[in-house]
Formats: C-alpha cells, structure tokens, sequence
C-alpha cells in the first residue's frame, strides 16, 4: 500500500514537472513574439521618423526658396548647386504672370507635401496603434495561459 502510494506521488511528481517545463516554453515563446513585435515596431517607428525628417526638411527648403522668390531674405543659400539653379530659374520669370505662375506652382508643391507628411504622420500613428495593439494581446495571451497553466 506505501509503495503503491509513493508510486502515485512521483507520478504526481513527474506529470507536474511536464507541465512546468511545458509551460516555461510557452512563456518562452511569448516572450519571443513580444521581442519579435517590439523589433518590428521600433522598426516601423524609426522609418516614420526618418521620413518625418526628410519631410521637414523639404518643406524648410521650399519656404526658403519662397521667401527668396518674394525677396523676403536677401541671404544666398550656402549650397552654390541650389543658389545657381534658383538664379536660372528667376532669369526665365520675365513678367508678374510668370512670378505668380511660378509661386503658384511652389505653393502647391508645398501643399503637396505638407499632405504626404500629414499621411505619413497618420500612418505612424496608425501603426503605432496597431502594432501595441497587437504586443497588449500576446501579453494578454500569455497572462491567459500562465493562469490557465496556474489554474491547473
């Protein structure tokens, strides 16, 4: 009967010891789609930032330009390349029509712009809450099958 009983206990013993190795690389694995998510995610978060930065610095080098196109700032651009392009450029404008014409185009160009930024801005955004969204449910998924394991 003792031994019988003691049999019982390292079969108890040994089917726990199952479980929790079973369960530690469940958690394993959860914790390996959490990394997977955070990676994608600081991925993802570091490209919207890079495209953040070009997009402002278009946007920058357009209201320089528009500010030289309507003689605000009498300064040259440190980038000879650019300063000689705008030169030929205002060397074609030979009438107001012209002037306007070309500050119309500017204008839409930066309003172009300022939406693709708006867009990228929103798609972040997007992304950001997807992309939590989804590291909230594989935590969720893990708490539910640690107290499932737990429950056990």
């Amino acid at each position: 009967m003792s031994q019988d009983l003691t049999q019982q206990w390292l079969a108890e013993i040994q089917t726990l010891k199952q479980q929790l190795i079973e369960e530690q690389q469940q958690r394993a694995a959860a914790w390996e789609s959490a990394e997977k998510w955070r990676k994608l995610y600081n991925t993802e978060a570091e490209q919207r930032r890079t495209d953040a930065d070009f997009f402002r610095q278009t946007i920058a080098s357009l209201k320089t330009e528009i500010q030289q196109l309507k003689g605000i700032d009498g300064q040259t651009l440190p980038d000879a390349k650019a300063s000689v392009g705008i030169q030929q450029e205002l060397a074609q404008i030979r009438t107001v029509e012209d002037l306007k014409a070309k500050l119309v185009e500017v204008i839409k160009e930066r309003d172009r712009l300022r939406q693709a930024l708006k867009t990228e801005q929103e798609n972040h955004a997007q992304t950001r809450k997807s992309l939590t969204t989804a590291l909230g449910d594989a935590i969720d998924s893990l708490a539910r099958e640690r107290a499932k394991g737990n429950g056990e």
